[in-house]
């Protein structure tokens, strides 16, 4: 991420649907599969506003990010125990030592997947979680991938591909974003036939749409819960050791 756009994405992480929408799905995981107390390390902290809810629920905290500025900025919030790290190299934690690991929208950031999963799972205690977001459908992979530096965008065979190469056993899976994917592959296609160099980033919405659209996630959480979707933008996921 370019420095210059923290700011803008600490406004983001505060009210924007698509990552108040993946904080809820997360929590709803967290809660289900390795809930608190226990320590929590976030791997890609951002603006560092998951951390602070994560912290709200009970679980001490930890992030590694590859940007300086994240880092301080996310200790000038209060959160402390967080470093600049690549997730690539073996983490500065104990064995053992992780009630929950969570990695939204990073793996398809590394060359090297299944080793930061193995890092992951070293970390972690037993019957410990990852809870992992990453985009899918490798078709949709198009010129905004490719500028927000994405290795790949992930089917459902190679998400478990990775997940086992870890030795994690994979306990849910399932698509998530299904509502806003019509439009997306519409936009996709447009870029493709008419491509245009411009910044990727997350288009402006008002404020009753933005309301509109994480009203459709809260359905679509309830059906995740009880049926399922059969696809959308992103996979989530929830690996246990």
């Amino acid at each position: 991420m370019d420095p210059s756009h923290l700011q803008e994405l600490v406004t983001l992480e505060d009210s924007y649907w698509w990552h108040v929408a993946k904080r809820q799905l997360v929590i709803s995981l967290l809660e289900k599969y390795c809930p608190a107390p226990g320590r929590l390390v976030e791997g890609g902290i951002g603006s560092g506003r998951n951390l602070v809810e994560f912290n709200q629920l009970g679980y001490d905290v930890t992030g590694f990010d590859l940007m300086p500025e994240s880092v301080q900025h996310v200790r000038n919030r209060g959160i402390e125990d967080v470093h600049v790290h690549d997730l690539g190299k073996p983490w500065p934690v104990d064995p053992k030592s992780l009630r929950a690991v969570v990695l939204l929208d990073v793996l398809e950031h590394v060359e090297d997947p299944a080793l930061v999963l193995r890092h992951a799972h070293a970390a972690l205690e037993d019957g410990g979680a990852v809870i992992v977001t990453v985009p899918a459908h490798p078709w949709l992979f198009s010129r905004w991938d490719e500028q927000l530096g994405h290795y790949r965008r992930y089917t459902v065979r190679q998400f478990r591909q990775h997940a086992h190469a870890a030795d994690f056993r994979v306990s849910w899976l399932n698509y998530w974003n299904s509502f806003t994917m019509p439009a997306a592959v519409a936009v996709r296609g447009w870029e493709k036939l008419f491509p245009k160099r411009t910044q990727p980033d997350f288009p402006h919405v008002s404020d009753f749409t933005n309301r509109a659209l994480l009203t459709a996630a809260a359905a679509e959480r309830w059906c995740l819960k009880h049926l399922g979707v059969p696809t959308g933008l992103s996979l989530a996921g929830v690996l246990q050791k």
